[in-house]
């Protein structure tokens, strides 16, 4: 699978961090031995109330996460930021698919988080996007895979392909919705909505709480450090200079 991701990376509509840093000498994906993040057990979120919320303590990892949000998801970054950084630390791609703006890699450097790694995927289509999406949870190289499926419509058998494939891997795999599609059924284990400042709502969590509101805490705030948080939809316009830019390079 690893030469499906090469095939990715090789193509013109792909952008690639400054330094490729896979360290080959380093554990498989599949192993226990990529930092804390074991199956069956979560990757701290960074925020103590939503860790006290989710069935594993933290993000799963054996599964994809629907994040809804009719701002393309683009503040709601900040809630991956600080998993974003323990990920850093193992060296593998953060690939980000379909993103609606360029990472701002000013701000990822100031949370700790290497640019070297990032991977930028462009697909020219809804098919593309899905197959790059799919081919980037499968792959071993990728510690995070972040996908903008943007306003199309999915089968429960296409989404569900994804979902097996974040299955068969061991990274973050968090797929960015709109609101609406919360009315329609999805095979990812965690959908959260960020429908209000620094507060998300657990839709539906397999094994855990679902229905309710979870507060993010400033007293989890890095100090010092940039926090981004959802918006209203009219305030838009406010998030694109945070951690998405237009012309702004990642490196």
């Amino acid at each position: 699978m690893n030469d499906v991701l090469e095939q990715i990376i090789r193509r013109n509509d792909t952008w690639r961090g400054r330094q490729r840093r896979f360290h080959h000498h380093e554990p498989s994906a599949n192993s226990d031995s990529h930092g804390d993040c074991r199956r069956g057990s979560g990757l701290p979120t960074g925020y103590t109330g939503l860790d006290a919320q989710l069935d594993q303590d933290g993000w799963p990892l054996d599964s994809t996460i629907e994040l809804l949000s009719d701002s393309n998801g683009l503040g709601a970054m900040g809630l991956f930021l600080p998993a974003m950084e323990q990920l850093s630390e193992q060296g593998r791609w953060q690939a980000f698919i379909a993103p609606p703006y360029i990472p701002y890699a000013p701000l990822l450097a100031a949370r700790g988080i290497d640019t070297g790694q990032v991977l930028l995927v462009h697909p020219k289509n809804r098919q593309d996007l899905l197959w790059s999406t799919e081919q980037a949870l499968r792959s071993s190289t990728c510690s995070a895979v972040f996908s903008w499926l943007g306003g199309h419509n999915y089968s429960y058998s296409e989404l569900r392909k994804l979902q097996l494939a974040a299955t068969g891997g061991d990274g973050l795999a968090v797929l960015f919705r709109p609101n609406g599609a919360a009315q329609n059924h999805a095979p990812a284990s965690l959908r959260l909505q960020m429908r209000e400042y620094r507060r998300v709502h657990i839709l539906k969590q397999r094994g855990g709480n679902q229905h309710i509101d979870v507060d993010l805490s400033p007293a989890d705030d890095v100090p010092g450090q940039p926090q981004l948080w959802e918006l209203p939809v009219w305030q838009g316009d406010k998030q694109r200079g945070a951690i998405m830019e237009a012309h702004s390079p990642v490196a």
